[in-house]
């Protein structure tokens, strides 16, 4: 009976024991895992129910070295084959990084969707501008592998060119708004997206030119019919072969594509003697929109002040035996006049002229405000009709060139005053 006994209580504590080391295989187990914590190398598995102590490692292999492949503007698409664990287990994800260089350096997380961890066999990074390698490390839940081997030397341009420059027209005007040029500056071989717009922007014209390998660009031909009058704008943007895309650089014209036009034609008395021509009477002209004054009188050069030709002999006042009237000017090496038909029997034979100096002197004056030519004849030479002259249409011829300030031509047709009127 007692040799019974020492039996049964060798077996229990056999069992205890067993039990015992059970339990001490699993706490040393569940110790391993959460001293490793998410950089641990292993996870451990009971792979049998009938040994309580046996236990086996399975390592996450190390991540497949990556290819990395730049797009445009910074992108980096980075791929890489599957990882698995030494018992065939997938990884679940990868975490990306990206280095400076092919060995050590610092690790920087890539990003796009290459951010935190990928569950996919591939990601596009948003890297700025230098040479990187990129590496992978493959996850399995808290686990992760160690890092790949680095990809090949990655060269990223994330860097946008300047704002090009552009120098546009100051006027598109009606001869010219079917095929304007404008040209700049931008990136050398970078393509340049011009963008022409009304104000507004209700209506667009867009031309895709490359700028040459000194960074000059021209755009020609541009049709921009379609533009209303008024501000239009020209705006540039260039993109560098990295597909990078900068700022925009601008300039603008003004449309104006409606001619001048002769509005009135006015004699009027400015002497003693009504109804005959004399000193100090005058022609005055009157025009739709203020014209170009150089066009008029190459020394003119503002085309907002009055503007005035009145020196000693410098104005020259010519009125044909058929009453037509012309100007000459010394003060201008070229001046466009036109001439005056005064519908008036003013001259009866031969020809007269009015010139003079001082107060006498002939003045020819241009009033941008009022788009008035206005002359005053200056002393005559000569002698005129005694007989006063009833009023009358007077008519007016433009001489060819002259223009508004924007370019557009004056028609050269004979424009005929709708009132009345002489000297």
């Amino acid at each position: 009976m007692k040799q019974h006994s020492k039996s049964l209580a060798r077996q229990s504590r056999s069992v205890t024991m067993g039990r015992w080391n059970r339990v001490m295989v699993i706490v040393v187990g569940i110790l391993l895992v959460s001293w490793g914590g998410p950089a641990a190398s292993a996870f451990w598995s009971t792979v049998s129910s009938s040994n309580f102590a046996a236990a086996k490692a399975d390592t996450v292999n190390p991540g497949a070295k990556p290819a990395a492949v730049v797009g445009t503007a910074g992108s980096v698409t980075v791929t890489w084959t599957a990882s698995t664990t030494a018992a065939g287990r997938s990884a679940t994800g990868y975490s990306i990084a990206r280095y400076a260089s092919a060995t050590g350096g610092t690790r920087v997380p890539a990003a796009g969707t290459c951010a935190g961890t990928v569950a996919a066999l591939s990601c596009t990074d948003t890297a700025p501008t230098g040479t990187w390698y990129y590496a992978v490390t493959p996850m399995l839940s808290l686990w992760q592998g160690s890092e790949s081997l680095r990809s090949t030397a990655t060269a990223v341009d994330a860097t946008a060119p300047g704002a090009p420059t552009v120098n546009a027209p100051t006027y598109v005007i009606a001869t010219t708004a079917a095929n304007i040029t404008a040209t700049g500056t931008a990136e050398a071989n970078s393509s340049v997206l011009l963008t022409v717009t009304d104000a507004g922007s209700l209506h667009s014209v867009t031309k895709t030119v490359t700028a040459n390998g000194a960074g000059a660009w021209t755009a020609s031909a541009l049709n921009l019919s379609t533009l209303n009058d008024g501000l239009v704008t020209y705006s540039a943007r260039a993109t560098d072969a990295a597909g990078n895309t900068g700022a925009a650089g601008s300039d603008t014209s003004t449309k104006d594509v409606i001619a001048p036009t002769v509005t009135g034609v006015q004699l009027s008395n400015g002497g003693s003697l009504p109804g005959r021509i004399e000193r100090d009477d005058l022609v005055t002209l009157t025009f739709s929109e203020p014209l170009d004054a150089s066009a008029i009188c190459s020394a003119w050069t503002s085309d907002t002040a009055t503007q005035t030709l009145n020196g000693n002999s410098q104005v020259l006042v010519s009125v044909s035996s058929s009453d037509n009237l012309t100007v000459t000017s010394s003060g201008c090496s070229t001046l466009k006049y036109g001439t005056v038909a005064l519908v008036g029997d003013y001259e009866t034979s031969g020809s007269m002229t009015f010139s003079g100096s001082g107060s006498n002197a002939s003045v020819l004056q241009w009033n941008p405000v009022a788009r008035t030519l206005t002359l005053t004849l200056g002393t005559m030479s000569g002698s005129g009709n005694t007989v006063a002259q009833n009023p009358a249409a007077a008519k007016f011829t433009p001489a060819s060139g002259l223009t508004d300030i924007a370019g557009n031509p004056i028609a050269p047709a004979q424009f005929t005053s709708p009132t009345t009127s002489r000297f």
